[in-house]
């Protein structure tokens, strides 16, 4: 019993630190193909859908995603996987 629970202590730390280390991140992808009023819904579905991923505002004007994501539970890859999977390939603006 002492060992399990000494286990369950163990991890719950392992689970705090790195939800010390997890942070917010916002950014901004181009996407292209984007060439419809319906196509920056789409495009928002797929990134909301991406685990980790708290905001998506879409532009069709200006062909851009603004994304806020948890950086321990997503990254840029998986963003721009989700777009490209879903017709929108993306990438990093600079």
């Amino acid at each position: 019993m002492k060992k399990l629970l000494v286990a369950a202590g163990l991890l719950v730390s392992l689970l705090s630190f790195s939800a010390a280390f997890a942070a917010e991140k916002t950014v901004t992808l181009a996407v292209k193909n984007m060439d419809c009023a319906a196509c920056p819904t789409i495009v928002r579905k797929s990134l909301e859908a991406v685990p980790g991923v708290s905001k998506a505002v879409v532009s069709y004007k200006d062909k851009t995603a603004v994304v806020t994501y948890d950086d321990a539970r997503a990254d840029v890859t998986a963003l721009t996987r989700a777009t490209r999977e879903a017709g929108f390939p993306s990438e990093v603006r600079s």
